[in-house]
């Protein structure tokens, strides 16, 4: 027996169960008597009127053929109405009936059903990760471009968000042990605590729908603000999130009327250490430490806001 990729298993594993799942294999889609492709094809009807033959088979990636006898039925049952385009003379214009509509109206009731029913046994953090792995499949099945991530304030789940993906991340990068999870835990549980609107802020990167990304800006004393948990998952590199979650920060300090802002960092952590340095951040001192399971050095970097 040959030997399989397992990436190829696991896509060849998921097409098995989402066909399983959304009933391709019963020939009845939701019990409505249409076959998947014959359900589709009546979605694709319902969402406009106008379609031309030969761009829904285009479309859809159907044989002509097949879809010239699915569109055949439909016209017999009443469902559909095929008129000379306008547009082009020489072929058919389509448009559902209003029993065709009627016909379509509980099949996509059964659909709807059938997605809020996923959702209902899934908590709110749970339908955040469904649909943000459904829009990055997508996206990378397709070939399109992700939707551009958006940065915006914290929000109730972001901070605990914050907490994991440091741990998580540190970890699997750099090896840091779970006392660096920890080391972030304290530093976010005071930000939470302590937290002064209007000369504190917490970045969040968002991308399809979850949190990617964050920067924080904290109040030393009232002339120094200092820039903490910058991080950008590995999925949301590329876009140059981690440039513009720190020029933000920047932004903000001197907003709130800071003079200096100062961070604290490692010297292995290099993508960040440019980041710095680009903004205009200098180095004014290092040490050697053992912290979160490494040998590490530390450094302090400053920028003069005032600037």
């Amino acid at each position: 027996m040959p030997t399989i990729d397992p990436s190829v298993a696991a896509i060849r594993r998921f097409n098995r169960f989402h066909t399983r799942w959304v009933g391709a294999l019963s020939g009845s889609l939701h019990g409505s008597g249409f076959a998947l492709t014959e359900a589709r094809v009546l979605y694709e009807l319902a969402q406009r009127d106008g379609w031309l033959a030969g761009e829904l088979a285009r479309d859809l990636g159907l044989d002509p053929a097949y879809l010239s006898r699915i569109l055949k039925r439909f016209t017999t049952e009443g469902w559909l109405e095929r008129t000379r385009s306008q547009a082009d003379g020489r072929a058919l214009s389509l448009r559902l009936t209003p029993a065709g509509r009627a016909v379509f109206g509980p099949l996509d009731d059964a659909s709807r059903g059938q997605a809020a029913a996923v959702l209902a046994r899934l908590g709110p953090a749970e339908q955040v990760r469904l649909v943000a792995a459904l829009g990055s499949a997508q996206a990378l099945l397709s070939g399109e471009r992700p939707v551009a991530p958006v940065i915006r304030d914290h929000q109730p789940g972001d901070i605990g968000w914050v907490i994991s993906a440091h741990g998580r991340l540190y970890a699997q990068e750099y090896g840091w042990d779970i006392g660096f999870e920890g080391f972030v835990a304290e530093i976010a549980g005071q930000f939470l605590q302590r937290f002064q609107p209007g000369k504190e802020r917490c970045l969040i990167a968002e991308l399809d729908g979850a949190p990617v990304g964050s920067a924080f800006v904290v109040r030393e004393s009232d002339e120094v603000a200092k820039l903490r948990l910058v991080i950008v998952e590995t999925r949301a590199q590329g876009f140059g999130l981690g440039k513009a979650l720190v020029a933000q920060a920047i932004g903000f300090a001197r907003e709130a009327g800071y003079e200096r802002m100062v961070l604290w960092t490692n010297d292995i952590l290099h993508a960040a250490r440019a980041i710095y340095m680009a903004q205009g951040f200098r180095l004014i001192a290092e040490e050697r430490h053992h912290s979160f399971g490494q040998d590490l050095v530390g450094q302090n970097w400053e920028l003069d806001l005032r600037g």
